[in-house]
């Protein structure tokens, strides 16, 4: 009994790097521990753990959970729903938005493939496109895709490419050979592991989702609009716009301006209200009803506003750009008994 107490007053980890192949093969019982070592690299802050007596393990101890962060840490692997795995799922969550707010909002998709789908492949090309074995990427029928597309991941964030000139991208064996490799691994990957548990990556069946590229002639980068929607009022407005300068407008629940939440970078006011972001903030009202906490993002291409994705752990909650008040402020908004 004396060594189990002991045990429980100093239980230790490696230090990291921890590769992801060891945290992969990693019982599920040591998140929580590997977890609060992340958090507290990552921002600074304690993540406290106790420990279960009935199921002998080290567990999040949900009562000392009080920022934004902290609770962040407490959902991925505690507070993860069927629906919010299905939202989380590039391919799935198109059926959710589309029932609740319509198809109008939705990207065009110019091909979505499946394990189950048998594989139309271009025959075409002047070289073998590859000697690496790609169930899913083989599927792809690059003859029926436009000029330029985005290849995406559907299990994944930021696992994409952008494929401007389909004709350069598809006769550049190095090019083509390297992307098909990447897009590959990430197919054989848990997102999960790479982004700090978060659980809600957990299980999703891997797909390949196409979508045209979007983008202004002049400006590769769109303008963004993320809401932090607590029990399905939008908190917190921030309007990204990028060009020379990365330009960020900061809006409260009333859509007022406001510049004293994130802590440090180069953000400044510059754009008042207008009717895209009382449209998007109407919209993110209705996305985010069914949840205790989600960030609902946009595009904004053309002058509309196209749906992006919901964001049920920004950051994996390892933003440490976000100041003490408001960090301490949005925890309060969470209830991690809900």
């Amino acid at each position: 009994m004396q060594n189990l107490f002991s045990y429980i007053r100093n239980y230790e980890i490696c230090n990291p790097p921890w590769d992801y192949y060891f945290l992969k093969n990693l019982d599920e019982k040591e998140y929580p521990k590997y977890l609060a070592k992340l958090f507290k690299l990552n921002t600074g802050e304690n993540l406290h753990l106790k420990f279960d007596f009935k199921f002998g393990n080290w567990v999040i101890d949900k009562n000392k959970c009080k920022t934004f962060n902290q609770k962040i840490q407490w959902s991925k692997l505690y507070g993860i729903t069927p629906l919010m795995r299905d939202c989380t799922d590039k391919v799935k969550v198109r059926d959710y938005v589309s029932e609740k707010i319509g198809d109008e909002y939705l990207k065009p998709v110019l091909q979505v493939v499946r394990s189950e789908e048998s594989g139309v492949r271009s025959n075409n090309l002047n070289f073998s496109l590859s000697t690496l074995n790609s169930p899913l990427f083989d599927k792809i029928d690059f003859d029926k895709l436009t000029d330029s597309f985005v290849i995406k991941c559907n299990h994944g964030c930021k696992w994409q490419y952008i494929i401007e000139n389909k004709n350069q991208f598809l006769y550049n064996e190095r090019l083509f050979n390297k992307i098909k490799q990447q897009i590959t691994g990430w197919l054989e990957q848990d997102f999960s592991i790479w982004g700090g548990f978060e659980l809600n990556y957990r299980g999703i069946k891997p797909k390949i989702l196409i979508e045209p590229f979007m983008c202004n002639y002049k400006d590769k980068n769109p303008e963004k609009i993320q809401y932090y929607c607590f029990n399905s009022i939008p908190e917190l407005c921030i309007r990204i716009e990028k060009g020379e300068n990365i330009k960020t407008t900061l809006y409260d629940k009333n859509l007022k301006i406001i510049d004293d939440i994130l802590s440090k970078g180069d953000e400044k006011k510059y754009k008042s209200f207008d009717d895209l972001l009382y449209q998007s903030f109407e919209l993110s009202k209705e996305l985010s009803k069914d949840f205790n906490f989600v960030r609902v993002d946009w595009m904004v291409y053309q002058n509309k506003l196209y749906f992006e994705e919901l964001t049920f752990t920004p950051y994996s909650g390892f933003n440490n750009n976000i100041n003490s008040k408001y960090n301490r402020q949005f925890g309060n908004l969470i209830n991690l008994e809900r």
